[in-house]
């Protein structure tokens, strides 16, 4: 089974920046979709970031401009990282692979105003 780690998240002021990581161990997943979800308090779960295996990128509107995704198959490893940091951003985010679907702990992202 594959397990996923991310690592990074904490507090930052309005217009700061953050990395996020996520490790994985279990299996190699270069052939699998990676992606950043959040989720804030009353509200749904959201992709905000994702890469396919071959590099290509999707971000959601909110978060374009703002957030890039990366991902590292030597290391297992994916990556956001976040800039121009808003209050809005403040949620929990998690790392996810589609194959074998598979969801991160999560982390706290909190930024101030």
């Amino acid at each position: 089974q594959v397990q996923l780690v991310e690592s990074g998240g904490g507090l930052a002021q309005a217009g700061g920046s953050l990395r996020l990581s996520c490790a994985a161990s279990g299996r190699p997943f270069s052939n699998s979709l990676m992606a950043w979800y959040r989720q804030a308090p009353g509200k749904q779960r959201e992709m905000v970031a994702s890469i396919t295996s071959g590099g290509s990128t999707g971000y959601a509107d909110s978060v374009k401009g703002r957030f890039t995704i990366s991902r590292d198959n030597a290391k297992n490893a994916v990556y956001l990282q976040m800039n121009s940091l808003k209050p809005e951003d403040t949620a929990v985010y998690y790392c996810y692979i589609n194959f074998p679907v598979t969801w991160g702990q999560g982390t706290q992202v909190t930024v101030s105003s």
